[in-house]
């Protein structure tokens, strides 16, 4: 019987799907709201986890506020069971050049925080208590560990917003690992926000670490993507890089099991509470990101 209901962002494939996956098969209380940007391959992913009773497709396209705003008045029409989990998932990389979303922010920026951003405040006020928020970063957000990646810049969230145009992938990567950053502050912010849990709502980050084979190297270069798909894989016999099937498996343990009941405002990587980056606990730059996030918002309604 379902009882509970749980959004999951860009749950058509990879992490998001396996995350799906994972929920259906641990706890038959969960209903899953795959909310993708393509519906088509929504109903297909609903068909590889079998569970169409369990499983309900919704639109929404995180570089385009208008549309979240609409996903979120259909979440509060449907039909489900109440929502008690919201799983920020999706992600895009932009390598080779500077995009904007439909309200003109950077692409990056744009679908991997303020989209995310913009669904949680949208559905704040109806998530049943207790409920569990948790956002995916990626151990990339830290400098202090060697990723491959370049470090993040966090000057201020309007630079990041409407930054200048790039001519090289390396910064493309490093708008990557700077919204990877927004994605702890952001969480962190929420924690404090919410009272640390005291009002029934526990908010984690999720770090899937390094995922060879999954969707964000779709803007490489031909041999990268290559590489990507075909040699990074075998990688997976090296401490933190995995198989989307088991950070799928770890995502969705932050949404049903017990032992993170009491868990928020907490960074989580293989199962286990790890320190996040110095500048991912920066009160000053959590209080930017929010107050600028809320203006884009506020702006993007007008």
């Amino acid at each position: 019987m379902n009882t509970r209901t749980a959004i999951i962002t860009g749950a058509s494939a990879g992490l998001g799907l396996e995350c799906a996956r994972a929920l259906l098969a641990a706890d038959p209380s969960w209903h899953v709201v795959l909310a993708v940007r393509d519906v088509r391959r929504g109903s297909d992913a609903v068909a590889q986890l079998g569970r169409p009773d369990r499983c309900t497709v919704l639109e929404v396209d995180l570089a385009s506020l208008s549309s979240v705003r609409s996903f979120v008045d259909a979440m509060r029409a449907a039909p489900l069971p109440p929502l008690h989990a919201i799983v920020c998932n999706a992600g895009v990389q932009v390598v080779s050049g500077t995009e904007k979303t439909a309200e003109g922010v950077e692409m990056t920026f744009g679908v991997n925080h303020l989209g995310h951003f913009a669904l949680v405040q949208g559905l704040l006020d109806g998530l049943a208590r207790p409920a569990r928020i948790v956002v995916v970063s990626s151990g990339t957000h830290d400098p202090a560990k060697f990723t491959g990646m370049p470090s993040p810049n966090y000057t201020t969230a309007a630079d990041i917003a409407d930054p200048a145009d790039i001519t090289d992938a390396a910064e493309g990567r490093r708008r990557y690992t700077t919204s990877k950053l927004c994605n702890v502050l952001f969480t962190y912010e929420l924690d404090r926000r919410l009272g640390h849990g005291a009002r029934g709502v526990t908010v984690t980050a999720f770090d899937p670490g390094l995922m060879p084979g999954s969707g964000l190297a779709r803007d490489y270069s031909a041999a990268g993507r290559w590489a990507w798909r075909y040699l990074f894989p075998a990688l997976r016999v090296l401490p933190g890089v995995n198989s989307t099937r088991t950070s799928g498996r770890r995502l969705a343990a932050l949404v049903h099991d017990d032992r993170f009941d009491a868990v928020t405002g907490a960074y989580v990587a293989g199962g286990r509470q790890i320190p996040s980056s110095k500048d991912s606990h920066d009160r000053a730059k959590a209080r930017d990101l929010w107050e600028t996030s809320e203006a884009l918002l506020s702006h993007a309604r007008k």
